[in-house]
Order: structure tokens, then sequence, then C-alpha cells
């Protein structure tokens, strides 16, 4: 096991037969995060939909000057719609990196590969243990790649149960413990017991926003910050929250407008600690919600002391 998480589970017991209060053991979970939480202060970027050449591959230069030009301070890639995903990934970091935008990697879970989808995350496919160390590897070389997430992580509790991921995010802490785990949950699913049994693996949670504390829909942004707070108060105060934004149309909920994009965005920005829109927006394809999320991005970067991306 890494000495540094055997050092931590030792600090938490501690405490505990102390008698101590939560509060002391979560500010032990604070300081063990630390070195993870400090790249992802707000966060405001895009995620999925890279663009692409004819021959199927991302089309790196124009991703990296599009993510510029909206004045993007992060890129959440998703590694699913081809085999050379990992490969362009490798690519991207350093034009990433020159630009000053901050890169996360998504694999997709047991639920959304075969059978029941059409493609893995390749080349490791279901090999969690093997991304682990492949990514953690990958961000000590390109120490811009700063997270790393597993979509739907929460609808998948058999197969990425804690044991297993207690496991093999040691492994991956032991090759760079500065590489944060941030994997997507939603409202419905991160419960208290949910909450209880995964404590302490995070280092933040992708909250894909869908009004699920009233009715689910793509319509009404009045519950970003309420369901922000809960699920901030249920995996406590200091584990960060990150709102996915549908930018895209949802295979049940539908498509949302441009007004409801720029609402949801400009709550999250309130109350969140970084905001991710889904999908990477297209400027030929919806040019009214590129110009809302451009809008916004640009005044939050304007805003940023010592913002860099250019």
């Amino acid at each position: 096991m890494n000495p540094r998480w055997a050092l931590y589970g030792a600090v938490v017991w501690a405490l505990g037969i102390a008698g101590l209060d939560s509060a002391a053991v979560q500010a032990a979970d604070l300081a063990a995060r630390q070195p993870r939480l400090e790249p992802l202060k707000n966060v405001f970027g895009t995620y999925n939909a890279a663009p692409r050449r004819a021959d199927g591959r991302v089309d790196l230069d124009f991703l990296a000057k599009d993510l510029s030009a909206i004045r993007a301070n992060t890129y959440n890639w998703l590694i699913w719609h081809a085999a050379t995903d990992w490969d362009d990934l490798k690519a991207f970091l350093p034009l990433a990196d020159e630009r000053k935008i901050q890169v996360w990697v998504t694999l997709v879970p047991p639920s959304e590969s075969p059978p029941r989808a059409k493609n893995f995350s390749e080349p490791f496919r279901l090999d969690y243990e093997r991304w682990a160390v492949e990514i953690a590897g990958l961000s000590v070389r390109r120490p811009n790649l700063v997270a790393w997430s597993i979509d739907d992580f929460v609808h998948n509790p058999k197969e990425l149960n804690p044991e297993r991921m207690r496991r093999l995010l040691s492994d991956a802490r032991a090759i760079n413990p500065k590489l944060a785990f941030i994997p997507c949950g939603y409202y419905r699913q991160l419960t208290p017991a949910y909450a209880e049994q995964y404590r302490g693996l995070f280092d933040g949670i992708l909250f894909p926003y869908r009004n699920e504390s009233v009715k689910a829909d793509l319509v009404d942004a009045r519950a970003v910050k309420s369901e922000v707070a809960k699920i901030r108060q249920l995996f406590g105060g200091a584990t960060p929250i990150y709102v996915d934004v549908y930018a895209s149309a949802h295979s049940r909920l539908g498509d949302s407008t441009p007004p409801y994009v720029g609402d949801v965005m400009a709550q999250a920005h309130e109350c969140a600690d970084g905001v991710l829109v889904y999908c990477h927006p297209s400027q030929s394809g919806n040019p009214e919600k590129y110009r809302v999320i451009e809008e916004l991005f640009r005044r939050w970067a304007d805003a940023q002391p010592g913002f860099l991306a250019k």
C-alpha cells in the first residue's frame, strides 16, 4: 500500500479512537488531499465533443485554439469515441500546456461499454487498475494533466466498489500524489449511505445538474445552488463540487436552450468549485450557445487574477 495512504488511514483511525469530532477527521482528510486540490480552483471549461478530422483523429490544433478563443482554462478529454483517443490525448497535452489549459481525462464505466454500448475506452478497456497507473504516469510527464474521472461512476457500484477503488487509487497516488480523482455522480444516487461508503476516496465530484431534486429536466435552473449545497454537505464541506452543464441534448430529457445553459453556468459559478460544459460547443453548429458560453468564460477569465490562457 502507498505509505501516504497508510499514514492518512492511521491519522483518521487515531482521531476516531480519540473521540474527536468529525471536523477533526475532515481536517485530516483535507490535509491529505491538499496537493491534489490546489490546481483545481476556479475551473471553467468544456467536456467531450472534440472536433475531429476526416480520418477520425482529433483535430488537436483546432481544439486548442478554440479553447483559447472562448477563454476556457480546462478541458475534460473523454476516451471513448475512437481507438486512437489515448494517443491523441498524449499529443494534445503539450499543446494545451502552451496555452495554460489544464486537462482532465474521463473513462467510460462498464455500464457504457460493450455489450451495452458500442465502444470501450481503449486501449485498456475495463482494466481500471491499468488505467490508474498509466494515467498517473502520464500526469508525471505532463503536469497539466491534473485529474481523471470515470463517467456515470455512481451507476456501477458493483464493479467500482470502494475496496477496488481504494486499491487502484493508492497505486495511482504512489506514482503521482498530485493527480486528482473526480468521478461523475448524479443527485439521486448521491445519498447519505453512498457518501458514507466512498468517503475519503474522491478528490471532488463532477455533478451533472438535471434538477433531480424537483423533476428531472433541462429546463429549470432554480435548484442548482440547493443541490450543490446538499452534495457538499454529504461529502464534507472541503470536497470540491464541479457542475457539469448540459449544452447538448440528453437522450431522455431532450435539449437545453441557450438561456438555460447560461443560467445554470452562472449559478454554478457562484456556488460550486468549477463549471464544465457538456459538450464542447460548436460555433457553426449552435452559434447562440457558443456565444453564451464564450461570454461567461471571458467574464470569469477577466476577473481571475493571473489568468494566463491565450
